[in-house]
């Protein structure tokens, strides 16, 4: 490997933030195991970053200019997973009017990032096996069989050694999947990254929004190193993208009114968490002029789908200002209502 090779793949790595010890075993357990086309398992809580560990692990890797395919098993149904990862061909059941291909035919190549792996249903996991053996499968509806070449990263929230005990996964798929596991740290165990990660995303989302905040006080960030966060950095985000939608001037907010629990305390006691997505939705869009979708969107800046956001903008009943005005304007005419 080339100085150049090298650079890059140390480069790869930066876009994880934090240097506690904690941290740099994963990272060192990361890039020793991104050069080879070993299977990896990466287990940690939900909210660890257990995905950005795996897009490290393909972009540091040879496959790297290959594609990186990933789905998530806990969000797929049961009957639409199978043909998710193998694809079936046109007549194979019921509304399957086209040939479609699967995620391991996709990433043919590359690699194929299987999220929450233990959310598999146990009807699948001789197929899962048979094609991280043996390289091939069958699409639905199909007895032809298709090889491909595809490197696996698995993550799962779950305890898979218990689930294999509990006949829940296949022992042999355990042994499978297990050959090099990495184990991501919740943030209450790397508690040196808190201060630099609050940094990070406060500059993230003041990007995002236009915003500036002139200082970070020290008694949130106190407050944050002290704290368990139990959703990990997921739930540290959350909190800091409410302090920057509420900032005002250049000002921090001060989030932790009576208790010490920055997650808690990003919105009055009294708040609901009906009222709090209410509030963060009417933020993010008055902060992108009510603009929805596109890349400086709402749905963007709040990190969902558009359509997602839509739905929820009719669950809180959230109206452009002219569509409010509209509604009230209809309402308000005598001729407009009914007998």
């Amino acid at each position: 490997m080339t100085l150049a090779d090298q650079d890059r793949r140390v480069r790869r790595f930066e876009q994880i933030i934090g240097n506690s010890p904690a941290l740099r075993v994963v990272l060192k357990q990361a890039e020793r195991v991104a050069a080879m086309d070993t299977t990896v398992l990466i287990q940690g809580e939900t909210g660890t970053g257990k995905e950005l560990i795996a897009h490290a692990i393909h972009n540091a890797s040879p496959r790297s200019g290959q594609p990186l395919v990933r789905l998530n098993c806990a969000a797929i149904p049961f009957d639409l997973l199978e043909s998710e990862l193998f694809g079936h061909e046109r007549g194979a059941f019921t509304g399957a009017i086209a040939q479609r291909l699967g995620r391991f035919e996709l990433a043919d190549k590359g690699t194929l990032f299987l999220d929450e792996v233990g959310d598999m249903p146990l009807a699948l996991q001789p197929k899962l096996l048979r094609v991280l053996q043996e390289q091939e499968f069958e699409r639905l509806g199909s007895g032809r069989t298709h090889r491909v070449n595809v490197r696996l990263i698995a993550a799962t929230h779950r305890d898979l050694e218990r689930m294999m005990h509990c006949n829940e996964l296949r022992g042999d798929l355990y042994y499978r999947l297990n050959v090099f596991p990495i184990a991501l740290p919740p943030l209450r165990d790397r508690r040196e990254d808190i201060a630099p990660l609050v940094e990070h995303y406060v500059e993230l989302f003041c990007h995002r929004m236009g915003k500036s905040i002139h200082a970070i006080p020290e008694e949130f960030v106190n407050a944050c190193k002290s704290y368990s966060w139990p959703g990990n950095i997921r739930e540290l985000q959350n909190v800091i993208e409410r302090a920057v939608i509420l900032s005002n001037d250049g000002l921090f907010p001060n989030l932790l009114r009576s208790t010490r629990s920055p997650s808690a305390a990003a919105f009055p006691p009294s708040t609901s968490l009906r009222e709090a997505e209410r509030t963060l939705i009417l933020g993010a869009l008055e902060g992108t002029g009510w603009l929805v979708g596109g890349p400086y969107g709402a749905a963007a800046r709040l990190g969902m789908k558009r359509t997602t956001l839509i739905a929820r903008m009719k669950k809180h009943r959230i109206l452009r200002p002219s569509d409010e005005n509209r509604n009230r304007a209809v309402l308000d005419d005598p001729s407009s209502r009914s007998l």
